[in-house]
């Protein structure tokens, strides 16, 4: 069963409607919430008034942040720095009129001041979601507007206005990893050095189904229940416990069917806290569910960095030294680092760089936060690095691909130790490199180009290679079961948000068990039953339960053996396994017992080795990291008319390296999506806000440009199997790759349609009227 092309199992229930998610689901005697949200992206709250509102058809309660305050809960801690890899400061900040200190610590709704547009004031609950709305209209706020500050840059500037009074200069953090020294050192010895800004635009999250909550209160038990969609119920249930001030048995978290996660959905929202309060204090259950206009000023986001990079070599184009500043926009709250810390760590990519200097500062701004972002910060510095060696090559007049492949780390120098202390233990980089170009047909390009001006267009082809390192909460549990009629019941501490888990955990049982796929059954996602587990995301989910996957078939092997043989008379070791049977051998006969007969007389008799287990099975806890690193290359070739600025991809190439592949159909569906939402960024998603007052200028998706079918070309993907050492199946993850390059390979191939042009950066994304500005206004300063 690996390796095995198998259509999801899960497919036909979502397909047909089946699925069940949060707005789906109605409980008892529910209600619903609105929320007034800030149409500033800065200013002090001096009043509220809520008489009208709460005396609106059908309202319940009107509540604020106050409120929440003054019942003792406390705000989110989002523990925005990830284990182990950045060292940072955690500010915090008072507020001197109310006496509350925050911490690292988002407030449901805000208490004295607003940092972004959208920013919950006020919740609203009533009868109907209707009545709710309409009576958040009848709230009057007073706001003292403030200066606003939205760009990384402008944040750092002198005199911008400050967003929290600890994060002087607006700063959360600043860090120098690395070596800057030696970098110093080797840029004053250097034959050549290429220096670039580049800003990796802001990008929202647009999953399929909008986020929704739900919360309960019990009272006769004292305990909370929330629903929401997620990507961990056990990270959800740590922060919320914390905030609500509840232990762990006063508190359930349930997430159903999810329609899209992509990163911020490993993160708690203020709405999920919101609700649970809000039904404590009506009694009621509290449902609230927003709209695709509120996601764009409410869902937390991606991206949005100024990269600065600087790239010494020698006089063979040997790379020399990197010395970069990556200032991430981390927003109005520090709800994650992770990206900085990711692409920090992955900084060299697949390249030999003997020393490394890295700044790494996050900035707040008056923006939604930012957060990991389907591939965290390593898409950043795969830009970094494929745009400076393209230009180097220009500057040195060495070809691009001759450029690559005297500074790539060779298959015989693994395993290798990278600068940020990483360790590579697989993958064929120049070979990936190699397929990539033929499969583009590379070497032809140039008669391309030619018969693309004969008509007035101009063709670029542009290539990339990318590392992963995919690492991920460090904790995870399985708990399999074996029962009596064969089936098998996976109990889980990740879960899916569309990758298929259903189907690839089953094909591993299949495979170390020998059962049919469709007696396993795979439960998570409820604090109920799910005791441990990291969620889904960083490609781990495979890796980790993989993994324990394998144990637990191991231990349940070892279990059955024991078992039949004491039945038997015989010790383990003379019964073997095969095809989902325990066999052994008595005065020449062969007898085979099946799992579930085998898991019959555990229940009758009781487990071996401990009697008083009744039940044929394997629970498997894990801390620590299994590292792997998925990699590959991309080669795009597109063609742009001059008239208009419209890019038209002709070709999109790619080769990834995903480590043993468990079920390659799925693997290939993971790495067209990655895709869709990197060139998504590269040439159409921008998040735009007005400099000055903050106002959200892309708002809807009238504004926002998400890729639509037309927009992605026929795709040459090609996967390779080149299995990791880290974990037994030789996983390294399938999620993230096609996103990983794009970026770099779409912006290489238009500086190289533009370059005779235009020797800038050009801008990102790059729409129509982006380009058309970049070729036109700088024709207009050359004719100036």
């Amino acid at each position: 069963m690996i390796g095995e092309r198998i259509p999801r199992k899960e497919d036909l229930r979502l397909v047909i409607g089946k699925g069940c998610y949060t707005d789906d689901i109605r409980l008892d005697g529910q209600v619903y919430a609105a929320f007034l949200r800030s149409p500033y992206a800065h200013a002090r709250i001096l009043s509220i008034d809520t008489s009208e509102a709460l005396a609106a058809p059908g309202v319940l309660a009107v509540l604020t942040g106050q409120d929440y305050v003054d019942a003792g809960f406390k705000g989110l801690s989002h523990l925005a720095n990830p284990i182990g890899p950045v060292r940072y400061w955690e500010p915090t900040f008072s507020n001197s009129s109310t006496g509350y200190i925050f911490g690292n610590l988002h407030l449901p709704l805000v208490v004295d001041k607003v940092r972004h547009v959208g920013e919950a004031v006020v919740m609203v609950i009533a009868e109907t979601a209707n009545a709710a709305r309409e009576a958040t209209e009848l709230l009057a706020v007073d706001y003292d507007v403030l200066e606003a500050v939205v760009r990384a840059d402008d944040a750092m500037a002198d005199g911008a206005p400050q967003l929290w009074d600890g994060a002087k200069g607006n700063l959360y953090f600043r860090i120098q990893e690395g070596d800057p020294d030696a970098a110093r050192e080797s840029f004053g010895q250097a034959h050549h050095v290429v220096r670039r800004e580049f800003h990796h635009s802001r990008v929202a999250n647009c999953q399929m189904e909008p986020r929704s909550a739900i919360g309960s209160y019990d009272a006769d038990s004292e305990r909370y229940t929330i629903i929401s969609g997620s990507q961990g119920v056990i990270r959800q249930k740590a922060g919320l416990m914390a905030a609500l001030g509840v232990s762990s048995d006063k508190l359930r978290i349930v997430c159903p069917d999810v329609g899209g996660g992509f990163g911020p959905r490993t993160m708690i929202y203020i709405e999920q806290l919101a609700v649970a309060w809000a039904a404590k204090v009506v009694g009621r259950p509290v449902k609230w569910t927003g709209d695709r206009s509120e996601a764009f000023v409410s869902d937390y986001q991606g991206r949005d960095a100024i990269l600065r990079g600087a790239m010494a070599f020698d006089k063979n184009g040997r790379i020399l030294a990197i010395d970069h500043q990556w200032i991430g926009n981390v927003g109005a709250h520090p709800v994650s680092y992770v990206p900085l810390a990711n692409g920090t760590r992955i900084i060299n990519t697949v390249y030999h760089v003997p020393i490394v200097a890295v700044d790494v500062i996050a900035v707040a701004s008056n923006t939604l936060p930012t957060v990991p972002y389907r591939g965290a910060g390593r898409p950043e510095a795969t830009h970094l690095m494929e745009r400076l060696l393209d230009l180097a090559a220009r500057d040195l007049g060495i070809d691009r691909i001759e450029i690559r492949r005297r500074n790539m780390i060779t298959r015989d120098a693994l395993p290798y130790l990278n600068p940020m202390g990483l360790t590579y233990d697989s993958g064929d980089f120049i070979g990936n490199m190699d397929k990539a170009m033929a499969l583009s047909d590379w070497d032809t390009f140039p008669e391309r180009r030619e018969a693309s001006r004969a008509v007035g267009k101009l063709r670029g082809i542009g290539i990339a290679n990318y590392m992963e390192a995919p690492v991920g909460a460090p904790q995870e549990r399985i708990e399999v079961t074996v029962f009596e009629d064969g089936t098998v019941d996976i109990v889980a501490g990740t879960q899916s948000t569309g990758q298929g888990h259903e189907t690839t955990f089953a094909q591993v049982l299949a495979s170390t068990l020998g059962v049919a796929m469709d007696s396993v059954s795979l439960r998570t996602g409820d604090t109920d039953f799910v005791k441990k587990g990291g969620g889904t995301q960083s490609d781990r989910s495979m890796r980790l339960v993989g993994t324990m996957l394998v144990q637990a078939s191991e231990k349940i092997v070892a279990d059955g053996c024991a078992q039949v043989g004491t039945m038997l008379g015989l010790a383990a070791a003379e019964i073997t396994f095969e095809r989902g049977c325990f066999i052994a051998h008595v005065e020449g006969a062969e007898r085979a017992y099946s799992l579930a007969e085998v898991a019959h007389h555990i229940r009758q008799h009781g487990l071996v080795s401990d009697r008083s287990v009744r039940s044929l099975r394997a629970d498997i806890d894990f801390e620590g990291r299994l590292p792997a690193h998925p990699t590959g290359a991309a080669v795009c070739e597109l063609e742009i008319d001059p008239d208009t600025g419209v890019i038209t991809l002709c070709n999109y190439t790619t080769v990834d390296d995903s480590g043993r592949l468990i079920n390659p159909l799925i693997v290939e569906g993971q790495v067209h999506g990655g895709l869709a939402q990197g060139l998504g960024q590269a040439l159409s998603e921008g998040y735009y806000m007005d400099r000055e007052s903050g106002q959200v200028l892309s708002g809807s998706y009238m504004d926002y440009g998400v890729p639509r079918a037309g927009c992605i070309p026929k795709l040459n993907t090609a996967v390779v199997d080149d299995p990791t050492l880290s974990n037994p199946l030789g996983v390294k993850g399938g999620g993230e790759g096609g996103t990983m390059p794009a970026t770099a390979c779409v912006f290489n191939a238009i500086s190289d349609a533009l370059w005779h042009i235009c020797q800038h950066e050009p801008p990102m994304p790059a729409t129509p009227g982006a380009i058309w500005d970049f070729i036109h206004s700088d024709r207009k300063q050359a004719n100036e």
